[in-house]
């Protein structure tokens, strides 16, 4: 195959930041995603629907001409939240969710939610506006290894949501193990799950073998080859309950290469590429439309996009940094060979 050509797909897990990092990032978005559900974990966090109508104002600017873009809002859940903000979330045509981060899960989630089963009465609130819950599904427990955080968060208190809010619609956010993978089949039809790039390109050698390779790193972490190959099957299986969403992370290199690594990769540069190359690796591009342009929208209930994205057999190398004037950002296979790459139009 030397062209394929997929209805224009939607980001559905995105980290765009602000200032002059979103003035970097966002045209790769803009380039080849018709819409994104963007991340509110912003500081100070993206707590208000009056907030979130800002943000959108700002990444909106960013937008370079001629792209046609639209950023889907969310709200960053915690502890202080009330029902009547939840009320004004679902009643507005920008927000599209809520975001769970329990504190201290990954990058500026210190406002996140410390307590969850504290919280229930807002996850109520949130069944009955019918608004969904994205969750970012590790627990923080110091005593719990790094690779069984997601595990254990199923177990400990995702089971128990999705019991007590049968009608809550739950984005399990980048899963990660084949654990995670066989609780979302199991799951009725209001519980789906996103899926990353690097998680279905690499497992946790990519990190650790051979040196430390830190723009591999990312939270969840990457895990073993059992977990990448489930995930391969979920993405490339056709279950509409699984889509893509990058989770696309910009960090300055500064802070990526250092003695204490911020996690995160940043994708968006190359993100149907990568996906490409995933789902061609497991002789799957006819399911790629799907997951990137079907399933994703149908959970949000929104209308599939029109217009197309194509993406050509050719070989091209990624740059070693985007950015300039001392913002640079480390993209994921930085310097390394893509074979598929996304054709002008």
């Amino acid at each position: 195959m030397k062209t394929l050509t997929i209805t224009r797909p939607d980001d559905l897990h995105l980290h765009v930041r602000n200032g002059a990092i979103l003035q970097t990032v966002l045209p790769h978005t803009a380039r080849q995603f018709a819409r994104a559900i963007i991340m509110p974990n912003l500081k100070p966090p993206v707590t208000t629907v009056a907030q979130a109508l800002a943000y959108r104002e700002e990444i909106l600017a960013a937008v370079p001409a001629g792209l046609d873009f639209t950023p889907l809002m969310t709200l960053y859940l915690t502890g202080s939240t009330t029902a009547d903000e939840i009320k004004k979330a679902a009643a507005s045509e920008h927000v599209h969710a809520f975001k769970l981060y329990p504190a201290g899960a990954t990058t500026n989630s210190d406002s996140g939610v410390a307590d969850i089963k504290a919280v229930y009465p807002l996850f109520a609130a949130m069944e009955q506006y019918d608004i969904p819950l994205l969750i970012h599904g590790e627990v923080t427990d110091d005593a719990c290894d790094i690779f069984d955080r997601e595990r254990v968060f199923i177990d400990t208190y995702l089971i128990d949501i999705t019991r007590n809010f049968p009608g809550l619609r739950i984005v399990a956010e980048h899963v990660t193990t084949t654990e995670a993978v066989q609780f979302i089949k199991d799951a009725d039809a209001n519980i789906a799950a996103t899926i990353t790039p690097q998680h279905l390109l690499f497992n946790r050698n990519a990190i650790l073998a051979g040196g430390i390779r830190p723009h591999h790193y990312c939270l969840p972490i990457i895990k073993r080859e059992s977990h990448r190959l489930a995930l391969v099957e979920a993405a490339t299986s056709g279950n509409p309950k699984f889509f893509l969403g990058t989770d696309s992370a910009p960090h300055l290199t500064s802070l990526k290469e250092t003695a204490c690594g911020c996690a995160g990769c940043y994708s968006a540069h190359a993100a149907l590429e990568l996906y490409a190359e995933a789902f061609e690796r497991a002789d799957a591009l006819d399911k790629l439309e799907g997951f990137a342009s079907f399933y994703g929208a149908d959970f949000y209930r929104l209308p599939r996009n029109e217009g197309t994205a194509t993406l050509e057999k050719t070989a091209w190398t990624v740059p070693p940094i985007y950015g300039e004037n001392g913002l640079t950002i480390t993209p994921l296979k930085a310097n390394e060979e893509l074979v598929w790459k996304l054709a002008k139009g």
